[in-house]
């Protein structure tokens, strides 16, 4: 299959260069192992899939090194936490960079042992599955905001795909690129290779056939705001025991959960965070969307819509080397507005999708599918007028629509794939 370029390929030779260890982070399948050997290479590259090399590297970590000297590329490291002591120790010891290249799919407990052992020495990127600009070998990389100066720059390289939902319900993993590989057997086999491995190594699950359920429930909420209770419910398990597997799917990079925004002027906001499936094609899989067809017209198309553009959102940020945790948010107030819509009078829960802060700028946003943008959808966007100290900049309603659109003075419609 043709090597896909990554946005984030130049980042990582530039962390290369300025770190004694660079750590590459991201999901089972996002193309890490391959993007590590296409950048470097002539180093020596080891995996501790290897269950022997794994061995290895957990019970005679200095040894390990000895027999893998750097410049060395050490994939799955995660299995091996025990070895993060003896890179720091080959860290100090030497002045040069690039020593070691890192890649792992279990990003909470890497996390854990890197702050413990490389604090100061590290450089760590998260490599996502493909975006739509990866996909459509794009080389614009900058991350996305609804302003007039982003839509601008964005327009120079812009290709509109010819099915919208084709993209979607592919999904982002690079070996679906190949039009060889069959859709639903792809999915099938990362769903059983998830649960038999990481899984069972983040949590003991006695019953990966509740579990497998839990994933269908979850990915039927996904774009929702999370409610431990009701899935619980649902399978037949307490909300402990839910909130303890979401995270399982979080530190895997499976989901992410959007937090609110957080301001002691909105008394009344929900303080719950949203659930979002990171890959829009493992969504469809697990609540059995089978054809682009089907799901363009059906019940989830909104929530998958949505999460698509939470997820392309997500990766223009964090494939510019960028932790997007810092920047996005969403806000639903326990307040009701009141608008007019075709002559009658509507009352709805505040609520705005994702909201981006940057540089004391709140840029709020609102996600639908439909192919024609309305003012009145963005009418919750003035509850982050109150805010001191914040500044409400241009607001975007990003859906379906055929081209930039000006909805009100400082609202725009945008085009999903200007993302």
């Amino acid at each position: 299959m043709e090597y896909i370029t990554r946005a984030l390929e130049s980042r990582l030779l530039k962390y290369e260069r300025t770190y004694k260890a660079v750590l590459v982070i991201g999901a089972r399948q996002t193309g890490k192992s391959t993007l590590l050997k296409k950048l470097f290479p002539s180093r020596r590259y080891v995996s501790l899939d290897d269950p022997f090399l794994e061995q290895q590297a957990k019970e005679a970590g200095d040894m390990f090194l000895i027999l893998n000297p750097p410049p060395v590329t050490i994939d799955e490291v995660q299995r091996a936490k025990e070895l993060f002591r003896y890179i720091k120790i080959k860290c100090d010891e030497s002045k040069e960079r690039g020593l070691f290249c890192l890649s792992g799919s279990q990003p909470f407990h890497l996390m854990q042992n890197v702050s413990e052992s490389l604090s100061g020495r590290i450089g760590i990127l998260e490599l996502s599955g493909l975006s739509m600009r990866e996909s459509m070998k794009d080389a614009f990389n900058r991350h996305f905001l609804p302003t007039p100066e982003y839509v601008t720059e964005r327009r120079k390289s812009l290709q509109k795909p010819d099915n919208i939902w084709e993209i979607i319900h592919k999904g982002g993993y690079p070996e679906l690129q190949d039009a060889q590989k069959e859709w639903s057997a792809f999915y099938a086999d990362y769903v059983r290779t998830y649960m038999e491995r990481d899984v069972r190594e983040l949590a003991a699950v006695q019953d990966l056939s509740v579990f497998r359920q839990f994933m269908i429930a979850a990915a039927a909420r996904t774009g929702e705001i999370l409610n431990y209770s009701t899935i619980a419910s649902e399978i037949g398990k307490d909300a402990g025991t839910i909130k303890n597997w979401i995270s399982i799917l979080e530190a895997s990079g499976i989901v992410y959960l959007l937090e609110p925004y957080t301001s002691n002027i909105l008394k009344r906001a929900i303080k719950s965070p949203k659930l979002y499936f990171r890959d829009t094609g493992l969504v469809c899989y697990l609540t059995r969307w089978l054809t682009p067809e089907n799901l363009a017209y059906g019940a989830m198309s909104g929530p998958i819509f949505e999460t698509f553009t939470v997820s392309e959102i997500l990766k223009s940020f964090s494939n510019e080397g960028l932790d997007y945790r810092h920047y996005v948010s969403y806000y639903r107030g326990r307040d009701r507005k009141k608008a007019k819509e075709n002559g009658e009078l509507q009352e709805a829960e505040m609520e705005i999708d994702l909201i981006i802060e940057e540089n004391g700028i709140l840029y709020p946003i609102e996600i639908k599918k439909n192919t024609h943008a309305k003012a009145i959808m963005t009418s919750a966007f003035t509850a982050l007028d109150q805010i001191p100290g914040k500044k409400r900049g241009m607001g975007a309603v990003i859906c379906n629509c055929p081209d930039i659109g000006v909805l009100r003075e400082n609202i725009l419609q945008i085009p999903v794939w200007y993302i």
